[in-house]
């Protein structure tokens, strides 16, 4: 009895451990990521620095406050309905003319005074939480296709739909990404989800086909050196990154290519430049971090009670491990370019944030693991 009133009073501290490394390694990059050219636009080589920094400690205080809290709340039907609905709302508000915020095409961020908020990121965690509510309740009945999978693809497939419009192509990989091994977790017949996938096929070759700057980045990723001024600019200076890092790197802010050259190098492509500046011991150093993640995340599903709890665990671990293993794949030129981060190092308020409240679920669940 004492020793189960112990392991329910204490938090899993190797996941702790990893969740505020990556943290100390995110401002740390940020800043030498970013001198440059914060210095050149805003005469402060510090600015993004600094706005991480306080997003960092608003996502710390967050995640303080969600693990002291009762995880079942995200099996309360009340609740669920209620993140969900007002997740998918601020998703939908993205796409209407002069509310949405812009850039580069995309219209994925909402305004918020001096602040932008990109509500892609609470959907991701709200599809998570509307997963492991409705798997667990479902029970045996998720495995009949009609009245078990039907509704979970209904309504995961309403948020897929809105951020292929915005168009948030990564976001929507993972949260497909994450749903399908949710499914599978809870006991979904796999003939079933095999199917589903297999007739998803066509849909994602025509999301893909019927848009040219998504065929650029096809093209880019099997042969950028076809394009290096232009569609593979930007993973051809992160191959230069690696490779001029070799093993032990150019030492910490002494990387070459964040001097303009590479761009996105304080958010998407962070992990390049800490490829360059700390070598390939750095670079395994983060995937280390991030296995530490999965495995003590797998290791807390695995071991709580209530079917809810664990699908929860599970859902938020490959949340933020599968983003990072894309975010890694992509710059390292394993996968074609998309605009998705490397939760908890790169430079991004809504995703830090959502990230340490996510870890903090983790977190809280760790305390019921046998």
């Amino acid at each position: 009895m004492q020793t189960r009133t112990n392991n329910r009073a204490h938090f899993d501290r190797p996941l702790l451990f990893a969740v505020l490394t990556l943290l100390v390694i995110s401002v740390v990059m940020v800043y030498s990521s970013s001198s440059v050219v914060a210095l050149t636009n805003y005469d402060d080589p510090a600015y993004f620095m600094k706005r991480q920094a306080l997003w960092v400690l608003l996502g710390l205080a967050l995640m303080a406050v969600v693990m002291r809290m009762d995880h079942r709340m995200f099996a309360d039907r009340r609740a669920v309905a209620g993140f969900l609905v007002v997740s998918l709302l601020l998703l939908a508000v993205t796409l209407i003319p002069g509310i949405g915020r812009e850039i580069n095409g995309a219209r994925r961020w909402l305004r918020l005074g001096s602040l932008t908020l990109q509500p892609s990121e609470i959907a991701k965690f709200a599809v998570v939480v509307y997963l492991s509510y409705i798997i667990s309740k479902k029970g045996e009945r998720i495995r009949d296709f009609t009245n078990g999978l039907v509704p979970v693809f209904v309504v995961t497939g309403t948020f897929l739909a809105i951020m292929l419009l915005q168009p948030d192509f990564g976001a929507a990989v993972v949260i497909a990404g994450v749903m399908f091994i949710m499914l599978f977790a809870g006991g979904a017949n796999l003939l079933h989800l095999g199917g589903v996938v297999l007739a998803a096929l066509p849909l994602a070759y025509l999301a893909v086909s019927g848009t040219a700057y998504r065929m650029r980045r096809i093209f880019s990723f099997l042969n950028p050196w076809a394009d290096p001024q232009g569609a593979g600019h930007q993973i051809i200076q992160s191959f230069l990154a690696f490779g001029s890092g070799g093993i032990f790197g150019r030492g910490l802010g002494e990387g070459r290519q964040k001097l303009l050259f590479l761009p996105e190098r304080h958010s998407d492509f962070i992990y390049a430049v800490i490829g360059e500046e700390l070598g390939l011991i750095g670079a395994l150093a983060v995937l280390a971090l991030f296995f530490v993640i999965l495995w003590r995340g797998t290791r807390i599903a695995l071991s709580v009670p209530e079917m809810s709890g664990k699908l929860l665990a599970l859902g938020t671990t490959l949340l933020i491990c599968f983003q990072g293993c894309i975010n890694m794949a992509v710059v390292t030129g394993l996968l074609p370019t998309k605009g998705i981060v490397l939760p908890l190092v790169s430079y991004g308020g809504s995703s830090l944030v959502i990230t340490l409240a996510a870890a903090g679920v983790l977190l809280n669940i760790s305390r019921e693991a046998r």
